[in-house]
């Protein structure tokens, strides 16, 4: 029996097409070994054809770690590791920005598994930035200023406030989340625990500020940041079909989930693994 994955590069910096592999049966040790440092080298992986419930999603999700459970979005019927994000013209999402995922938590996820169940029959790709390529392609004084910086992330930056007033209890759950995560800092550079890589670490999204400098220097300092880290040469941009599945390397990327398809519904289902502090 062949267990060799194969892997096509979607471009120089970022993302690869994995084939020859089902997820909706366990893979044995060696294809995980070969999905996982796949996943280590391209940083974000796709694969076509994938039927699976949301419970084979967690199994497989749980091979990589300990799952996060969102605090404010909702689940898959009876399983709570497994978000669905379920967005449409009386549900926009609050993704459609550069972020990473859950960077308002002190061990921010290390990896993500997003399956797509419904789609739009246009519109609705999602793109990924290489937080490698944006760190490797500063200058070495750009560098050496960032590396002694920490940034503040807060949950509050994108889930706002007036997002979750629709119900008391919704509102309620937001109040509850706001309380449990105060903002924390992260390295503005962080390296990678396994490969070792550098990578930009800071996204739209959630990054509120650069501490030790003055309101006007992180201002100045994260715009232009936010703009390099999502330039055109260091993506990669997936268009979805029904059944896709994306790992990606939350450590070392940001992605954007485009809003261009209202008032279609698009469906999708994200396990999130958790990670480690950064360093």
């Amino acid at each position: 029996m062949n267990e060799r994955l194969t892997f096509t590069a979607l471009g120089p910096w970022i993302g690869a097409q994995v084939s020859d592999v089902d997820l909706s049966r366990p893979l044995s040790d060696a294809q995980f070994e070969q999905l996982y440092h796949g996943l280590l080298r391209y940083q974000v992986l796709f694969l076509r054809n994938q039927v699976i419930t949301p419970q084979q999603q967690r199994a497989l999700a749980m091979r990589f770690g300990d799952l996060h459970i969102h605090p404010v979005y909702p689940h898959a019927a009876g399983v709570e590791e497994i978000i669905e994000l379920d967005t449409h013209q009386d549900n926009p999402p609050d993704n459609d920005n550069w972020h990473t995922d859950v960077t308002f938590i002190e061990t921010p996820p290390a990896i993500a598994l997003l399956a797509a169940k419904l789609l739009p029959e246009s519109g609705g790709d999602t793109l990924w930035s290489s937080g490698i390529a944006a760190y490797e392609t500063l200058s070495e004084p750009v560098k050496q200023l960032l590396s002694g910086l920490q940034a503040e992330h807060d949950f509050k930056k994108s889930f706002q406030e007036y997002k979750y007033r629709r119900t008391p209890e919704e509102h309620q759950r937001w109040q509850q989340a706001v309380a449990k995560h105060p903002p924390v800092c992260h390295p503005a550079i962080r390296t990678h625990p396994v490969s070792g890589r550098k990578a930009l670490f800071v996204n739209e999204g959630f990054t509120t500020r650069l501490t030790g400098v003055s309101e006007k220097e992180s201002d100045a300092l994260l715009n232009y940041l936010f703009a390099h880290a999502t330039k055109p040469e260091f993506q990669v941009r997936w268009r979805w079909q029904e059944n896709d599945i994306a790992i990606w390397d939350n450590r070392v990327t940001q992605h954007y989930a485009n809003a261009d398809y209202y008032p279609a519904r698009r469906v999708m289902h994200r396990a999130t693994v958790l990670g480690d502090v950064p360093v």
